[in-house]
């Protein structure tokens, strides 16, 4: 059961959420465009512009804090500010330091990225930082190597000369024991093994201080690839991204608007709100009648009434009536429900709609020429505030209030159910009333005649 109430409820979701695009898709659209104008407009800050990386290769074995060193000195202002020098872009090594970047690669490798405006300027701007970091961590090298240097060759050369007397001395214990000489084994055995431990020593050092030498050699592995794009997040991605996260803000907005709307719009909230039953539903086209006359409206009014339609997007919607026929069949229905909570014989109803409902006002104009018609119905329409209700005391038997759904809230119903309470009418039906697109109508195809009675 709890499967089916949550597949039940996810079915619901997705119903509004795609009647919300149906609905409202021109207006997503717009969204959609500004979300995407708004990314494209923050790329020019957001965006890196084009990357490239040069790779310097540090030989020798190197220690993990002696890398991190090494990346620092090639993010050092004295490299920035030669690059900035040798490149001659007009920007000093401080405006640089935000597109230089140095990180410790994998296998002794110090990486340099480059970030531009365009694919040659970042490949130029790494090979010159690349180049400017391996001079300058070789000076820096070479002037501390200077102040050692005779320290150094003379371990060297004290270091070779122990490995020649070390070597002589082998010999020597090998030429006497050859000539027959009379020799202690025990006190050659532990010359020989002193002799060997010093050697290796000596060995030992010599690789030792070989290796620093050749641990000095800083060699760039190959100038920086062009880079055949912009990097990510480009103007595309910001763009794309602004689009989507504008959408989905758009149908979230309209999820939370009518969350937010208390206004009823099922029939049977409505007929609950007012105590009574509905007599039926009836689709009333946008068009207003024929006797008025539209408004002029200016060119902003018209671009959001074409973006924006005036129509509730989360009003159920109604079956429209194909024509003028059609509608009229379903005023008949009405009626002929209402007529069934009236004696026998001519009747007089009280129609009750709010001021500020035109749907509703031509609905029960059209109600009442329908009823002249064939129904010896007489309606008298009258309009009343929907927060301050005031019902006039006619004999009547009753009344039948006509609303558009989704404009009234459930305390306004109330309110005028009271208000028809107190004074004397009991509430016989409601008609409720949903806007429509106007009937299409085609050239060649003449209006409807008038109904038999009609005024």
């Amino acid at each position: 059961m709890r499967h089916d109430v949550s597949d039940a409820a996810d079915t619901a979701r997705l119903a509004i959420i795609w009647q919300v695009l149906r609905q409202r898709w021109r207006l997503l659209t717009v969204i959609t465009l500004l979300g995407a104008l708004v990314g494209a407009g923050a790329s020019l800050v957001l965006s890196p512009g084009y990357e490239t990386s040069a790779n310097v290769l540090l030989q020798g074995p190197r220690d993990p804090d002696e890398l991190m060193t090494e990346a620092q000195v090639a993010h050092s202002s004295v490299v920035l500010d030669r690059t900035a020098a040798a490149l001659d872009w007009g920007r000093s090594g401080t405006d640089l330091a935000d597109d230089v970047a140095a990180a410790v690669a994998e296998g002794n490798i110090i990486e340099i990225t480059a970030v531009a405006d365009s694919p040659e300027r970042a490949q130029q701007l790494a090979d010159r930082a690349a180049q400017e970091y391996v001079t300058f961590s070789t000076q820096l090298m070479a002037n501390s190597a200077d102040t050692s240097a005779q320290v150094s060759q003379e371990q060297q050369q004290s270091l070779r000369q122990q490995i020649i007397e070390t070597n002589q001395k082998i010999s020597d214990l090998h030429n006497a024991a050859g000539q027959g000489q009379t020799i202690d084994s025990v006190g050659v055995r532990t010359g020989l093994e002193s002799l060997r431990t010093a050697l290796s020593q000596a060995v030992a050092k010599l690789d030792e201080l070989d290796t620093v030498s050749s641990a000095s050699k800083i060699v760039v592995m190959g100038p920086a690839e062009r880079p055949p794009g912009p990097a990510a997040p480009s103007m595309t991605h910001l763009a794309a991204g602004g689009a989507v996260v504008f959408l989905v803000l758009g149908v979230f907005a309209h999820l939370f608007a009518v969350r937010a709307d208390r206004r009823l719009r099922d029939e049977q909230q409505i007929t609950a709100a007012l105590g009574t039953t509905a007599v039926g539903g009836v689709d009333v086209p946008d068009a207003a009648a024929a006797t008025e006359v539209p408004a002029p409206r200016s060119v902003r009014d018209r671009l959001v009434a074409l973006v924006v339609p005036e129509r509730q997007w989360y009003t159920p919607e109604l079956p429209s009536a194909p024509d003028e026929a059609a509608l009229d069949i379903r005023y008949r229905r009405a009626l002929t429900r209402l007529r069934e909570h009236l004696p026998p014989g001519p009747g007089r109803v009280l129609v009750v709609v709010a001021k500020d409902d035109p749907a509703a006002r031509r609905a029960a104009d059209r109600l009442g020429d329908v009823a002249a018609a064939g129904f010896r119905l007489s309606l008298r329409v009258t309009e009343v505030d929907a927060d301050r209700p005031t019902v006039p005391d006619d004999a009547v038997p009753g009344v039948l209030v006509v609303v558009t759904a989704g404009t009234r809230t459930g305390w306004q119903l109330v309110r005028i159910a009271e208000a028809c309470a107190d004074a004397g009418h009991g509430v016989l039906g409601a008609l409720v009333t949903h806007r429509a697109r106007p009937f299409e109508r085609a050239p060649d195809q003449p209006a409807e005649p008038a109904l038999a009675g009609a005024p």
